[in-house]
């Protein structure tokens, strides 16, 4: 489904970005991660939506979201 493409596309985009300001081991289903966490109670939003939360995505929420995760115990790839 296209759809899919795009999301996978913006987020591989948006970790591309993130690795050019020295975040080297950033990947695209680490920001999918990130940005998706937030639809755990509503679901997936719109593609406009999910478009505007991937690509506004900033590094210190990025790193907050990290953070926070892994004193939860999850692992990382």
């Amino acid at each position: 489904m296209q759809f899919d493409v795009d999301i996978q596309m913006m987020c591989k985009s948006k970790a591309e970005e993130f690795r050019l300001i020295g975040y080297e081991h950033v990947t695209g289903k680490d920001i999918w991660t990130c940005v998706s966490s937030k639809y755990a109670k509503e679901g997936i939003p719109p593609l406009y939506k999910l478009a505007n939360d991937i690509l506004s995505l900033k590094v210190t929420s990025f790193m907050n979201f990290m953070t926070m995760s892994a004193y939860r115990g999850a692992t990382f790839d």
